[in-house]
């Protein structure tokens, strides 16, 4: 997926979580390469992500759904909104990447259900470039158990798979290591591998600019903080530089 191919540097994303289209439009001019709606982790609905997707559109930032779960419904009703592509959270096995897979494509090649009077689809006016869409549509599993990494390569050689993301905070908790363990490196490590191989792209998340900087390996898309993370910690920086 382009969005994740930034020549000669990291594409930098972030999480939106509140709901307003005025942090999407805040994100977007402050430069971030891409956003990524958070389903998973914020209390927001599906008509809430379209709006929001609809802001991203207007300030030409390319936004992705992060969806709750693995359900189709949820998969094409996000694209239909006028998602750039679909992160999915725990999938563990091939049979779960043919099925997320399944559910952002049109038939013969997947199960999404076909209806282009939607943003995707400009409304109706664009029912071929809605149909082309559909078909090139980025899935994006999320490896976040070590049946996930073990299964890594195999994942991402599914077709419609466009690019391998770790989710690190859900890895160390399912396998009970230190995120700074030797173990632990060992499996991030295999997942690179496997995204190197495949030619995908390597996505994953972090908290802090610093922490991307520190990142022991590359990663061709990296998501710091989230929009509340950072209005948090810069009215906390404003307070504490009063004081």
């Amino acid at each position: 997926m382009t969005v994740f191919r930034t020549p000669g540097r990291t594409a930098i994303g972030t999480w939106v979580k509140l709901p307003t289209s005025d942090s999407v439009e805040l994100l977007a001019r402050a430069g971030f390469d891409f956003l990524v709606v958070d389903m998973e982790h914020a209390p927001l609905d599906v008509l809430t992500v379209h709006q929001l997707l609809g802001t991203a559109r207007g300030c030409g930032v390319p936004a992705l759904v992060r969806v709750p779960d693995r359900s189709p419904s949820t998969i094409s009703r996000v694209l239909d909104s006028g998602a750039s592509g679909v992160l999915v959270p725990h999938v563990d096995t091939v049979a779960d990447a043919r099925s997320v897979v399944s559910a952002g494509r049109f038939p013969p090649h997947g199960s999404r259900g076909y209806g282009p009077t939607v943003r995707a689809g400009a409304w109706g006016a664009d029912v071929p470039g809605y149909r082309a869409a559909g078909e090139q549509v980025a899935v994006v599993p999320q490896l976040e158990s070590r049946e996930a990494v073990a299964a890594a390569r195999e994942i991402g050689a599914v077709e419609g798979v466009g690019a391998l993301f770790v989710g690190p905070a859900d890895l160390a908790v399912a396998t009970g290591l230190d995120a700074s363990s030797a173990e632990f490196a060992a499996l991030l490590d295999d997942v690179a591998s496997a995204a190197t191989e495949l030619e995908l792209p390597l996505g994953t998340a972090v908290g802090t600019a610093a922490a991307a900087r520190a990142l022991p390996r590359h990663h061709d898309f990296v998501l710091i903080g989230n929009d509340a993370s950072l209005l948090g910690s810069a009215a906390r920086a404003v307070v504490a530089d009063a004081r």
